[in-house]
This record gives structure tokens, C-alpha cells and sequence, in this order.
């Protein structure tokens, strides 16, 4: 069957092919009852937009990119299925890009490479400084994800990632906790990530009166739930002695789970432990798992809200913008009795 065109919809309407355009355009000075009435001829004809033609007229391509370090952390995979869901209900479809945390490619996300690619970056970057961003021009807009600081040009949306830290410590101590460690940061040269929250974690130490030592930090070799088991068991063969612990994520909280079982430590009876993202397996650990929970569904839509606006020519300042988190309170520190 030979493809609809432009000039056939035209027709079948009996109307001009500018007219069809900008129906097909969404251009918003078409009167109502003319784009139901070319909507109509379109519907009946099965006529479908040459993308590549469409995407020189408009100097759109319809993609937008998700650059993330690592789609293997199950967090990240979990975001870029919300972000690809919304994407497809704006007319987008996503383009997924991982860095593995090097400057390198970080670089190339925040330089001209995307340009004529994607109409719109949303990166959230691990290696790269904020001042190093900045630096970087690029045609392409852009929206920053994550915990790190961002530049006052681009726009930003995260969680108030030392508040959460605060709460999430706060609430150990409310279960009468007093020696709180913090796991899963990583060796030599902590993320932002890292510490920011490791931030929150020692400002809920103090409003709580406990002490800060730095004994009760335990780092691991890597991101992952095997490092961090790794990481504390080393830590409690060598005598470390905790009864509480705010996890970097729930990865090293799933981590910490295995270590603490493996030399009988009862959770929560003897050590009381909590995770950040709240990941699917989150809520099927044994015991399940206390943890932040980010909104997830805000922070999609409010990147891809920014995003658009950049894309549609908005040229202002950066907007940075706090997304909401909550405590998800599950067996592994229950609330107390």
C-alpha cells in the first residue's frame, strides 16, 4: 500500500497543505473546528508524519537522552523506566546513556556532541564539578539530576538529600540508638553523593547529643551490596560495635543485612539498619527494609517539565528544584514501641 502523504490528507480535506502542517504541528492559531476537520481526513487516511522530514522542518528529532553512570544500579534502572514512561505520554522517546562515572564521557554529554541528536540532555553527572559544567557550552539544553551542586545557568531537580540524611538518623536515635554508623561511601574519593549525605548523617547526630566519630564511617571498595557486606564484616570482626546504621543506599543496606546475619547480629533487635532509595527489593529483604524514598514520579516530571520549556526556547536563568522524600518505616528499624 502506497504511503499517505501530505498533499493526500490535503486533499481528502479539502484543504491547503499548510493547513494540514500546522494541524499536524499543533500549531495553536487552528481553529477548533478546522483541526477536527483535518484530524478527521487524517485519521480515515492513516496518515503518519515522515519523522526525518518533520525533523528538518522543526529541527526537532523527537529523542531525548537520560545519561546516567551506571543502569546496573538497580535505583537508576528504576528512574530510567519512570523518565522513559513519561517521555513516550510527552511524544518522545529516550535515548539511554551510561558514563560509568568518567569525566571523559561526562565531557561529551555536557559538550556540542549531542547537538542535531536529541533535542534535550537529562544528565545526572558523578565525576564531573559543577564549575567544570559550567564551563562547557553546549546548544543542547539540559536538566541536572542528583545530589550534587549545580550551576546557576542550567536547571537542577533533586531531593534535599542532608534533610533526608538528618531524618533518617534522627529516626535511629528515636528507636534509642547511641552508636550510629554510617556505611557504604566509597573509598579515597567519596561522590557528592556521598558526602552530602554523610552531611545530614552527622547534623542528625547532633541535634540528637551523640557523638561524632569518625570510627563509625565504614567505606566500601564499590557501590554494590558485596562490597558493603565485605566492608562492615571487616569492620565487626575488627571490633566495630554499633546498634545503628544509616546505609549510603539500599544496596548497602541489602549488604549490610548479609554481613550482620552471617555473624548472628540480630536486625533490629541488636543493630538497627536503613537504606536510601527504596528499590523494589527494598520491601522483600529479610527483614524488609527502612528506607528514603524519593518521589520519583515528581522528579521525572519536573525534569521533563524543565526540559521542554528549554526545548521550546525558554533561554532564563536555571530553576533548581527540591522534589519531595519520605521515610518508608519497614521491619529493619520499625518504629518504636
Amino acid at each position: 500500500m502506497a504511503r499517505v502523504r501530505l498533499e493526500d490528507v490535503a486533499k481528502h480535506a479539502g484543504v491547503s497543505m499548510k493547513t494540514v502542517s500546522n494541524v499536524v504541528h499543533d500549531f495553536p492559531h487552528v481553529s477548533a473546528k478546522m483541526r477536527e476537520r483535518v484530524q478527521t481526513s487524517i485519521d480515515l487516511l492513516g496518515y503518519r508524519p515522515n519523522a526525518m522530514g518533520r525533523g528538518l522542518a522543526t529541527g526537532r528529532t523527537g529523542l531525548i537522552a537520560l545519561a546516567l553512570a551506571d543502569v546496573t544500579i538497580p535505583y537508576f534502572a528504576e528512574l530510567a523506566r519512570m523518565i522513559s514512561t513519561h517521555s513516550t505520554k510527552r511524544g518522545y522517546r529516550l535515548l539511554l546513556e551510561q558514563t560509568d562515572s568518567s569525566i571523559e564521557e561526562e565531557r561529551a554529554i555536557v559538550s556540542a556532541s549531542e547537538a542535531g541528536l536529541v533535542d534535550g540532555v537529562i544528565f545526572q553527572p558523578a565525576a564531573m564539578s559543577s564549575l567544570e559544567i559550567a564551563k562547557h557550552r553546549s546548544d543542547v539544553p539540559i536538566v541536572l539530576l542528583g545530589e550534587g551542586p549545580a550551576p546557576l545557568g542550567l536547571d537542577h531537580v533533586m531531593i534535599d538529600n542532608v534533610e533526608a540524611a538528618t531524618t533518617v538518623t534522627r529516626h535511629l536515635a528515636s528507636l534509642g540508638r547511641r552508636r550510629i554508623g554510617f556505611l557504604g561511601h566509597e573509598q579515597g574519593r567519596p561522590t557528592e553523593t556521598s558526602k552530602i549525605r554523610i552531611m545530614g548523617y552527622q547534623r542528625g547526630l547532633e541535634l540528637e547529643d551523640l557523638p561524632v566519630d569518625p570510627s563509625l564511617l565504614v567505606a566500601s571498595a564499590a557501590i554494590s551490596a558485596q562490597a558493603a557486606a565485605v566492608a562492615l564484616g571487616a569492620a565487626l570482626d575488627g571490633g566495630l560495635r554499633i546498634d545503628g546504621l544509616v546505609c549510603r543506599d539500599d544496596l548497602a543496606a541489602i549488604g549490610a543485612l548479609r554481613a550482620l546475619a552471617e555473624r548472628g547480629i540480630d536486625v533490629p533487635g541488636e543493630v538497627a539498619v536503613t537504606g536510601w532509595d527504596d528499590i523494589a527489593m527494598a520491601s522483600f529483604t529479610h527483614p524488609t527494609l527502612t528506607t528514603i524514598a524519593a518521589d520519583t514520579t515528581a522528579l521525572a516530571d519536573t525534569a521533563l517539565d524543565l526540559l521542554e520549556e528549554r526545548i521550546s526556547g525558554f533561554e532564563g536563568l536555571g530553576r533548581h528544584l527540591i522534589v519531595p522524600h519520605h521515610l518508608v518505616i519497614r521491619e529493619s528499624a520499625p518504629e518504636s514501641a
